[in-house]
């Protein structure tokens, strides 16, 4: 208590200090106010303000303020200026002691014709308005978000963010869907270099791994283009970190958050190491050094040295109760005006998240066949599941900027951020197998990941032409040290004397560790040339490409078996935790490890892509006509091992090389109204771990997951037609249509191996996807509400898979695709009171999450088909607001989720009624309340 009383003390100790510092010194005077866009009342951000004749200046900041203290008092002469604006200045504006001098300007934009002079710039791309402006003078089909919106919506991370445009899904609360397509059909870049996937099993970027407070904007690219990758065919999502600061300042800001169904309740957690604060593990859960090499289960002085001192032996669990999450960001920005001109700026910014969720008596089941001679669903697992996590993330950005001129600009770009989870479940329920089998199981889990990605890019403007260059790295790995498993069964055998006790049996205590690297180092660059041949001004576009990829997951298990003859009569019901892995019974004659990795789980692999592209852009009247053409050989080289002990590999070569054609054109009616019509061809390349034959054991499915070497890539040819209509340069009311047809698409399914499930991967016939996306964001001053907004965005997506005849699968939608999704928001800014607030909503559409199995035998009965699984819709309600007082200080708070709907997943079994009619029933396979959030967050600005 004394320690709360002291952060109480030294917070309003500075909050006094702060104060007096501002009121001190009133013997001089300041001047402050907004620069804005005199059309659309849009901040300019970065614009300048100075006193003539003096050093005293300062620079517009997000919401266009400026603030110039510390003045002598008297008359001055100010400039104000900003690019591709006409400069205003303005004389004898006069400071008074101890008062401040309020200016509103609002600019307008020059009229510029310039002829022979090359006029170079840094836009700034992180306003609502450079976004539009963007999306709407860009040669491509995207859509986008600002750092100005992020700090609206007061969205934490990547994943947040990102719904927020049109035809955007989360999974998970961190793997994205664009168009209805699964997240293996998308790119993601940051800063303009690759990322490796995040997830050991596919493909796929975790887009939580982001805090919102490092990103300038995020854009999603949704036509082909030859300077793009082909490899996407739902979204290539390119998010930009900080670069250049528009001022030098510091920020810090300290936020806590509370969820109604995790805290102040009973928190269950396994003991873990002095770092896992940290998002790492110190060494506590590995294996001791000198058992790294594969255990010989038959050298008994080997198996009883690790089994006492090999592994961490503490299985105690602990309960806790979280009293809010805490959330950490501080940020430091700062240039440099050197000698002749040259410019040097440094962003540095530093985050951290400690958080805690609780998923309470949570419904987790699988079903039978659908008994149809009862009408009732016939289970093959039931259980009632409680699950406790603990999520760290602590993350890092520096940007270094160097400009030696006005045309020149080099980066260094650096983001890491590691990310750590430690989950402690517990399951009761009921196994359904020629009786029934009442069970208990416990998992303890930990997961680290570290992700790291960097860029050193050049930018070269000359008279009609441009250079840019990059060389990235990036690093990601995924650690999952003594995952444990426990599994305990009731004894049904009537009259036996531990009848209705629960015991363990043989094998039932295991142990995993697994350990995924994965190293991407690529290397980019790219020409661009204007060209002047009278009433034609073509632009060439000319690049290449060049990406090494390499991933190397290791895995080991094991689990105890015990000598009975050297263990208590009985020692199979007694408790397990407290009583049996107890030191007293550790060693190769009591209770001993086995060794069961099978090296057929692990691989390496690598897999080099080089490109090449060509594109002309050609203006002909009210026509923009952009095509090109981009080669790109890929060849993926998978090494997997053959037997269980040895080392033994095979090497699988996947060596491709293909040309990927596209067009982009766009109608400009007026200055208001446009129309684009795009086509591309695109692919879909698998990924190691789908074409391995290694095999993991994924708790929450309770089923193992494995690849198929026989995966081939897919290939897309995509069409987007898109009518745009922007009445002012911030408002906007678009609609899209789109088509995608696979050859060969990759999907995810399974194979019941006797009443045990085996998710993999196969490909395919083909697929059609195709759909309407709306998007509109509108001032709503013209019905009276001034400083309100609203945002709409809303897509209907419609697909269809086709399987070749004789498939285990029927055609379907394509998973993880939802039939609707629906974004919309009102937001509400007063910049006189430093007032934002804003109400949020979201809805998807019911989606397949688990694709079930037809019975596509002669003669075959839907009577006999494994339902698909669907996540039902749900309806989510957001509530933001923020204030800023004291001029450097401002307090937000947010509800997240408040409605705080289920979240269910349900099948739909169908059979014939003895009367020959089709019916359709409900079965339930997972269902729980995700609990509603609630956040404070207090930041500071210099």
């Amino acid at each position: 208590m004394k320690n709360v009383y002291k952060k109480g003390y030294i917070f309003l100790f500075f909050l006094l200090i702060n104060t007096i510092t501002t009121l001190a010194d009133d013997t001089k005077g300041s001047i402050g106010g907004t620069i804005s866009d005199k059309s659309n009342k849009e901040p300019l951000i970065g614009a300048t303000v100075q006193i003539e004749g003096t050093t005293f200046g300062a620079v517009a900041d997000t919401d266009g303020n400026f603030l110039i203290p510390d003045l002598t008092p008297g008359s001055y002469k100010i400039s104000i200026k900003y690019i591709s604006y006409t400069t205003i200045e303005l004389n004898n504006v006069v400071i008074s002691k101890g008062q401040k001098t309020v200016l509103n300007v609002e600019m307008s934009e020059a009229n510029l014709a310039l002829e022979g002079v090359v006029v170079v710039a840094q836009v700034k791309q992180n306003t609502d308005l450079a976004i539009l402006k963007a999306t709407k003078t860009g040669l491509l089909v995207q859509s986008g978000i600002s750092a100005q919106q992020i700090i609206r919506t007061q969205d934490r991370d990547a994943s947040e963010v990102i719904r927020r445009i049109p035809g955007i899904s989360i999974i998970d609360g961190k793997f994205v869907m664009v168009r209805g397509l699964a997240q293996r059909y998308n790119n993601v870049w940051i800063n303009n270099g690759a990322v490796p996937s995040s997830e050991a099993d596919s493909r796929a970027f975790s887009f939580d791994i982001i805090p919102s407070s490092q990103m300038d904007n995020m854009i999603v690219v949704k036509s082909p283009a030859p300077e793009l990758p082909a490899d996407f065919s739902g979204g290539f999502i390119k998010i930009k970190t900080k670069d250049v600061p528009d001022r030098n300042s510091f920020s810090f800001s300290v936020g806590g958050s509370v969820n109604d169904r995790t805290h102040f309740r009973d928190f269950m957690y396994s003991p873990g190491s002095g770092t896992d604060f940290l998002g790492f593990d110190n060494g506590m859960r590995k294996m001791e050094g000198s058992y790294t090499s594969r255990l010989d289960n038959n050298d008994k002085t080997a198996v009883d040295q690790i089994t006492r001192n090999g592994f961490n032996n503490n299985w105690a669990i602990k309960t806790k109760t979280p009293f809010a999450d805490l959330r950490l960001n501080a940020s430091l920005s700062h240039k440099f005006d050197l000698e002749d001109g040259r410019r040097l700026a440094i962003i540095a910014a530093v985050n951290y998240t400690n958080a805690y969720k609780s998923q309470l008596d949570m419904l987790n089941a699988r079903y039978s066949l659908y008994d149809v001679v009862k009408d009732q669903s016939d289970y093959k697992n039931r259980y009632t599941d409680n699950v406790y996590s603990n999520d760290i993330r602590l993350g890092g950005m520096v940007n270094v900027t160097f400009m030696p001129n006005e045309q020149d600009k080099y980066e260094f770009k650096n983001i890491i951020n590691q990310l750590g989870q430690s989950r402690y479940t517990t399951r009761n329920g009921v196994l359904f197998n020629s009786g029934q089998y009442i069970q208990e199981q416990q998992e303890y889990f930990y997961n680290s990941r570290t992700t790291y990605n960097g860029q050193f890019t050049g930018t070269h403007n000359r008279d009609n032409s441009k250079l840019d260059w990059s060389i990235g790295y990036a690093y990601a790995n995924k650690n999952q040290p003594d995952r444990r498993i426990i599994n305990r069964e009731e004894n049904g055998f009537a009259g036996d004397a531990h009848e209705g006790e629960m015991h363990i049996d043989q094998n039932e205590i295991k142990r995993f560790f697994y350990r995924l690297d994965e190293n991407i180092g690529s290397a980019a660059l790219n020409y661009q040339r204007d060209f002047n041949l009278g009433s034609l001004r073509p632009t060439l576009k000319a690049g290449a490409y060049a990406e090494y990829r390499n991933r190397k997951y290791n895995n080991r298990a094991f689990f105890y078996r015990w000598n009975v003859q050297n263990v208590p009569s009985g020692f199979e019901y007694m408790d397990v935790v407290n009583e049996i892995l107890t030191p007293q019974y550790l060693g190769v004659d009591k209770l001993y490890v086995y060794e069961d990795t099978d090296n057929r789980d692990s691989y390496k692999g690598n897999n080099i892509l080089a490109a090449g592209y060509l594109g002309v852009s050609i203006p002909v009247s009210k026509m923009d006509i952009y095509a090109g053409v981009r080669y790109e050989y890929n060849r993926i080289q998978l090494t997997g091992y053959t037997t269980i002990k040895d080392w033994k590999s095979k090497e699988y070569n996947y060596p491709t090389n293909h040309l990927f054609p596209s067009l982009n054109t766009n109608y400009k009616f007026n200055e208001q109204n446009q129309l684009r019509l795009a086509y591309g061809m695109s692919a879909n390349r698998p990924e190691f771990r789908e074409m391995s034959n290694s095999v993991y054991y994924d708790f929450e499915l309770f089923s193992s997951v494995m690849g198929n070497p026989d995966l081939k890539p897919a290939y897309i040819q995509n069409v987007d037609l898109r009518y745009e209509y922007y009445p002012t340069p911030n408002e906007v009311a678009s609609v899209a249509l789109f088509y995608k047809r696979f050859d060969n698409p990759i999907e995810w399914t399974y194979i019941d191996n006797g009443g045990n499930y085996t998710y993999t991967y196969v490909n395919a016939q083909n697929a059609d996807n195709y759909g309407v996306e709306v998007e509109i964001k509108k001032n709503l001053d013209f019905i009276g509400l001034k400083d309100f907004s609203w945002n709409f965005n809303g897509a209907y997506i419609n697909s269809k898979v086709h399987f070749e005849k004789g498939s285990q699968d029927k055609n379907r939608p394509m998973q993880g695709q939802s039939p609707y999704l629906i974004n919309t928001g009102f937001f509400y800014q007063n910049d006189r009171y430093g007032i934002n607030t804003s109400i949020l909503y979201n809805r998807i559409g019911k989606r397949i999450m688990e694709v079930g199995n037809a019975d596509m035998t002669e003669g075959g009965s839907v009577n006999n088909d494994f339902p698909d699984t669907y996540e039902l819709a749900r309806n989510t309600i957001d509530l933001n607001f923020s204030k800023k007082f004291a001029k450097r200080w401002e307090v937000k708070a947010s509800v997240r989720n408040l409605l705080g709907e289920k979240v269910t997943f349900i099948q739909y079994p169908k059979f014939y009624d003895s009367n020959n009619v089709l019916q359709e029933r409900e079965q339930i396979t997972k269902q729980y309340k995700p609990g509603r959030n609630f956040f404070l967050t207090l930041s500071y600005s210099l």
